[in-house]
């Protein structure tokens, strides 16, 4: 099964001596727009590329205010700060996510838990936040509080696992009823859709990252979007050092963050974005050939849930076996065709291993199954 895995793909990518999960492709005008960046001199954190760059993913994700930051986990953190998480406060999360979910809440000094995901979604449960809060939850006038630690729970931060929305309406309804602020993980799902409307555009705030491997890329960089202006405004400054506006002193009233995309990388992605079109068409037509290919196998192949359209960032193939598992990893590896494994669980890191979590039984089976393959553009 192996073997014709293995030769299927490198016959996709049929240029390429080592196939990389998502490489990047640069056919548009990065070049072009670095070289005018150059000759600007304006190569760090201001520039007309920034502010067109920020323009960009306000008309990409349908909202009003977007502020471009150095990496998508700088975005998750600002963002959480944003709508009101502080020191001590507990944020929910989910246990099947990468790392810097977790660690953007940690940087404010607060505590993850981390819940079941949704089978078909790989993103955070609805029903299991919501069956959390009615064991755990305690309404009082000033939000939501854990009656097991004490502390209030001050925001819920679902992550789009691999460019799949989750099931929004429904934690939304949950988390409206709770009183707790969405910060939407949608570092992974640009170009992905829930009910016709953008990732990233649900939530108080959304956090993207435009980091080497996603499907628009910076070379590094993230981006904080949100609807509310205020918000948007101070998501800038707070990013910007928290300088006050004035044409020569330098005043800072409160601790901010030196979190500035520079102009170069912004060059880079207004390039990017330019041709994010194309990419989706081109990651969709991917996915067809392989949910066919795989179906013919007795493989399954992941595809996208109703009333949603997913970016296929990271295409997936779900093995039962654990035998055909190791072994589909090994020998795809081996082969110079990069394939892995999902992340280890949250709640399995030594640094979260005592952070409140419920059974998580959607997750643990999704980590023993789930295998990442080749998606890049063609």
């Amino acid at each position: 099964m192996e073997k014709e895995v293995i030769n299927f793909i490198k016959n996709i990518y049929k240029s390429k001596k080592y196939i990389c999960l998502h490489e990047p492709v640069f056919n548009g005008n990065e070049k072009k727009y670095l070289e005018e960046c150059i000759d600007s001199t304006y190569v760090s954190s201001v520039g007309p590329f920034v502010d067109k760059f920020e323009k960009s993913l306000n008309d990409i994700t349908n909202t009003n205010r977007t502020t471009a930051v150095v990496n998508g986990t700088a975005a998750l953190q600002v963002g959480l700060r944003l709508v009101g998480v502080k020191k001590d406060d507990e944020v929910i999360t989910q246990a099947l996510t990468f790392v810097a979910t977790a660690n953007a809440i940690a940087y404010n000094n607060a505590q993850p838990i981390f819940l079941d995901v949704d089978f078909d979604t790989m993103g955070l449960s609805a029903k299991a936040v919501g069956d959390f809060l009615d064991e755990f939850g305690e309404l009082r006038e000033d939000g939501c509080y854990n009656k097991k630690s004490g502390r209030r729970i001050a925001a819920c931060m679902p992550m789009h696992t691999f460019g799949f929305p989750v099931h929004l309406d429904e934690l939304i309804k949950v988390c409206n009823f709770w009183k707790i602020p969405i910060v939407e993980d949608a570092a992974e799902s640009l170009g992905s859709e829930y009910k016709g409307l953008p990732t990233g555009s649900f939530g108080e705030v959304g956090a993207f990252s435009f980091n080497g491997n996603k499907i628009v890329t910076a070379g590094a960089g993230g981006a904080i979007v949100t609807k509310n202006k205020l918000l948007g405004d101070r998501a800038k400054f707070l990013t910007t050092t928290a300088k006050e506006p004035n044409k020569y002193e330098f005043i800072h009233n409160e601790i901010g963050y030196n979190f500035r995309m520079p102009n170069i990388n912004a060059a880079l992605g207004c390039a990017q974005l330019e041709q994010l079109p194309s990419f989706l068409e081109d990651k969709r037509n991917l996915a067809k050939d392989y949910e066919i290919f795989f179906q013919e196998k007795g493989i399954k192949f992941r595809t996208e849930t109703e009333d949603t359209k997913a970016n296929y960032w990271l295409m997936c193939i779900e093995l039962e076996n654990k035998i055909d598992y190791n072994n589909f990893l090994k020998h795809t590896n081996n082969s110079s065709v990069m394939t892995r494994p999902v992340w280890e669980l949250m709640s399995k890191l030594p640094m979260y291993i005592d952070c409140q979590r419920d059974s998580q039984k959607n997750a643990k089976i999704l980590k023993n199954r789930i295998i990442n393959i080749p998606s890049g553009v063609r």
